[in-house]
């Protein structure tokens, strides 16, 4: 049975010829609630199961009153205060650590630098593609990119920069990098 707008259940097993879906039609013209008294309600009796017992609600739950709601709410929004101040506790934290030891490095390059009369020793990076990335000490203190054929490279004035290409940009290009980023090409000799 499948229940309908008249709020009694229809019993699908009772239409059987054009009449009684004439009837039907007829019938849910009518009013949401069919009561005793209306002209239809004899023929109405034919089709569904009169009188219908409307079902009660049941939830598997009981259901929560407002203040259960709120305070579950106000639990729910100071754990996640809770967890968003320690996550910014954990960032400060890590941010004093990350300032303080680049501040060490700085003053122990210049207490270097009073001893010996230069800045610490840095690295030169070489790449290939046969040998893959190696670092080495260099006393010039310089950063090179190179691949396995170089024609040129684009560097900094004073040579410690070079980044090696394999093919030779453009004009258009080496004016717009030298104007814009400051890197010079040099032809590779």
């Amino acid at each position: 049975m499948t229940e309908n707008r008249i709020n009694h259940k229809l019993d699908t097993s009772k239409i059987k010829t054009l009449k009684d879906v004439r009837n039907l039609f007829e019938i849910l013209n009518m009013s949401v609630s069919l009561s005793e008294d209306n002209e239809l309600y004899e023929l109405a009796k034919e089709y569904f199961t009169i009188p219908n017992q409307p079902q009660e609600f049941k939830f598997e739950y009981p259901r929560k009153s407002l203040e259960e709601i709120q305070q579950e709410f106000d639990k729910k929004i100071d754990k996640h205060i809770e967890d968003v101040e320690y996550k910014f506790a954990q960032l400060k934290y890590y941010q004093e650590y990350q300032f303080s030891k680049k501040i060490s490095k700085i003053i122990a390059d210049i207490e270097y630098a009073k001893e010996h009369g230069r800045f610490p020793i840095s690295y030169t990076l070489n790449y290939s593609t046969n040998l893959g990335v190696s670092s080495t000490i260099s006393t010039n203190a310089s950063f090179v990119v190179r691949g396995n054929t170089g024609v040129g490279y684009y560097g900094v004035d004073n040579g410690n920069y070079r980044f090696y290409m394999d093919k030779k940009p453009n004009v258009v290009f080496r004016w717009f990098v030298k104007r814009l980023m400051g890197f010079e090409w040099r032809d590779e000799k």
